[in-house]
């Protein structure tokens, strides 16, 4: 089984909960006393007026924002704003599969969309802190779909908005990928329906759903110039045992399958009868779109169509060979240009 411990303040600390209450979903269904866990970084001014929403992306807690993206001197700087980052539902943190009691649990876990959480956090912001207005939203992967929607669903709202390396519309081609996930996670026969008969069967499909994240996660250029080796491996298999195997073995199966499972649908253009220009039309906040120029999930060209029917948009490509996996912040490069965006934007009136 997985070990509960990864979830735990010893690893992904501190982190706080918030019961925003029911939270009636989209997809039918309620979550009764639904938690968002979250961590706050800065003082909150009087005026309200300095918020910062970081949301999660797939797998992601809040401690991997705060390690990669927060601090003194950052664009996300603790000193100058008020950081929230929201832990999405079902990532182990928050109201999530492996930690919510029956009739929830499980297989019986209801379907969750990225609405879902985005409505989540309005109620964490509002009814935790009294933030009714966001400077800034910036996420990663899922966490861009989440910016997205929070800057069409709400456009008031949002200022600015930051998406990095992910769509306001899932692509087929993605969705493709994401499911190629939930199938190693659940091709194994001892995987029944969300239970599991031997531990060393979620372990495998878990291993199997990992190297996946090697052929896709990295890009071609970072296996060529061995870009790994810098970070003490001595082999592609040794950054896959001991990089992607430790990253996710310790992970609940299920957990993985209900974000994978919302991030395949994540779609803003829902909102506006199927029109994607419509949809984004709504946003009046200041965007900068930053794919990463080698993510073979959201690739550049997405990401810029998108971009063109943004009002108020402007596209950054982010250089990197790492890949989607450059979100994780081990490229230097990469958080170098990241930051320098994002406090342009924060420096750009709304």
């Amino acid at each position: 089984m997985v070990d509960n411990e990864y979830y735990s303040q010893a690893v992904h600390g501190p982190y706080e909960s918030f019961n925003i209450g029911d939270l009636v979903l989209e997809e039918g269904g309620t979550i009764r006393n639904c938690q968002i866990a979250y961590a706050s970084f800065g003082t909150l001014s009087a005026a309200k007026d300095n918020a910062i929403l970081v949301p999660t992306w797939f797998s992601g807690t809040s401690k991997i924002m705060e390690q990669a993206y927060i601090g003194p001197g950052r664009a996300l700087d603790p000193e100058k704003y008020f950081i929230v980052v929201a832990n999405q539902i079902g990532n182990g943190l928050s109201t999530s599969p492996h930690n919510t009691a029956w009739p929830l649990g499980m297989a019986n876990f209801p379907k969750v969309r990225i609405g879902d959480d985005v409505v989540a956090q309005q109620r964490l912001l509002k009814g935790r802190f009294g933030i009714e207005t966001l400077a800034l939203v910036v996420g990663g992967s899922m966490g861009a779909q989440q910016t997205y929607e929070w800057a069409v669903r709400f456009p008031d709202a949002v200022k600015r908005a930051a998406p990095i390396a992910g769509t306001a519309k899932n692509t087929p081609h993605d969705f493709l990928y994401a499911q190629s996930l939930c199938d190693a996670i659940t091709s194994d026969p001892a995987w029944a329906g969300g239970w599991y008969r031997e531990p060393h069967a979620v372990r495998e499909g878990l291993r199997r759903h990992s190297r996946l994240w090697a052929v896709m996660g990295f890009s071609t250029e970072f296996y060529k110039q061995e870009l790994w080796r810098p970070f003490g491996f001595s082999s592609v298999d040794d950054l896959m045992l001991n990089f992607l195997d430790a990253t996710f073995l310790p992970m609940d199966p299920n957990d993985l399958l209900c974000m994978a499972w919302k991030w395949q649908r994540g779609d803003v253009s829902r909102h506006t009868g199927g029109d994607l220009a419509k949809a984004l039309a709504r946003i009046t906040a200041k965007t900068v779109v930053m794919p990463i120029s080698t993510d073979m999930f959201f690739p550049p060209a997405d990401c810029a169509a998108e971009q063109r029917l943004i009002p108020k948009g402007e596209l950054k490509v982010i250089d990197s060979l790492w890949g989607h996996i450059a979100l994780f912040g081990l490229d230097a490069g990469y958080i170098e240009q990241v930051d320098r965006a994002l406090k342009q934007l924060l420096d750009t009136p709304a």
